[in-house]
């Protein structure tokens, strides 16, 4: 586990090895755990006085986005998300994600992350380069940078479902294929689980902005809000491409059923035409030539070419008439 103590001050940053100190040093502090296992949590947990159960929602990856408040600290739960190939195959992607844990306190802030830190690297070099403006910002605000790039990740991850979902259109309009409803059901299905991520990220910076969280400013509240708008839009867009989804769905089984149906129509064309002409040869086929009954064709030398005119006449008059009717 790699844990970073920086501490932001007017002066500039200063980077502790130890927790203590880094506690007990005036300014801002700002303690990340990246990578973090269960033990390392837990030592850091009982210095802050943070509650085990929002180690155990940290760790869990099914614990959905939320916001708690305590006694000394605000909890939020966020969650990274990437869209990664599936079994090497195109358009066959899924969403994965990894907890980011913040504990904010009056003048603290504890981020625990199970996975990497690729969303909060950038903002922990902004505040670097720009420790004596940000300072007096309070870690609330550090804590709002980095759930904002978060949120910025979503606009990215939904972009990549949006060209996906733009390129199986094309296909199913220029070349229906089977696999192609198993590719839209998996958009569908990623696009839910990414549901399931965004909304209640929504409810739960929603909590921070409404003004009930002593930890948070006043000042930075408007900040907080302008991350909610965002998860409004994250959402919206969602369900505008589970829609989008659902419509080329629905084009794939409209062409599948029109292909059917085009086939039944050619079948139904060939049986018709040939039945009339099964059922002539079918009578003249009792050919009982010593009965005083036979059909006195039999004895007609032009009976046969006359039969096969006939029957000739017959199918074209049928070919006509569903020509006629547009079926051919």
């Amino acid at each position: 586990m790699n844990v970073h103590a920086v501490v932001y001050t007017p002066d500039g940053v200063e980077r502790y090895d130890e927790l203590d100190a880094a506690v007990s040093a005036p300014g801002e502090t700002w303690i990340h755990a990246s990578a973090a296992d269960p033990t390392a949590m837990n030592a850091l947990s009982d210095r802050f006085g943070i509650h085990q159960l929002a180690v155990e929602d940290v760790l869990n990856e099914g614990t959905r986005p939320k916001t708690e408040e305590y006694e000394t600290h605000t909890f939020v739960l966020m969650k990274t998300t990437q869209l990664s190939q599936r079994d090497e195959i195109e358009f066959h992607k899924e969403v994965q994600t990894s907890s980011v844990g913040f504990f904010i306190g009056e003048d603290w802030l504890v981020t625990m992350s199970t996975g990497v830190d690729a969303v909060i690297d950038p903002t922990a070099a902004e505040w670097d380069r720009n420790a004596s403006r940000f300072a007096d910002r309070g870690t609330d605000f550090l804590a709002y940078r980095i759930m904002d790039g978060i949120v910025d990740d979503y606009f990215d991850l939904l972009d990549e479902i949006e060209d996906d979902i733009e390129a199986v259109e094309e296909q199913v309009l220029e070349e229906p294929d089977p696999q192609i409803l198993e590719v839209l059901n998996d958009v569908r299905r990623d696009l839910l689980a990414f549901r399931k991520t965004a909304w209640p990220a929504r409810e739960a910076i929603a909590y921070l902005s409404r003004g009930d969280i002593p930890q948070v400013a006043d000042a930075n509240e408007k900040y907080f809000r302008d991350v909610y708008d965002h998860l409004v839009q994250v959402v919206d867009l969602i369900e505008t491409y589970r829609d989008l989804t659902s419509g080329s769905r629905d084009i794939y089984l409209n062409t599948v059923s029109q292909s059917t149906n085009d086939v039944m129509k050619t079948l139904t064309v060939v049986a018709t035409i040939f039945i009339p002409l099964t059922f002539v040869v079918g009578v003249y086929g009792m050919n009982f030539a010593d009965s005083p009954f036979a059909m006195p064709e039999l004895y007609w030398t032009y009976g046969y070419p006359a039969v096969m005119i006939g029957m000739a006449i017959l199918a074209g008059m049928l070919l006509v008439h569903f020509r006629r009717q547009n079926w051919i």
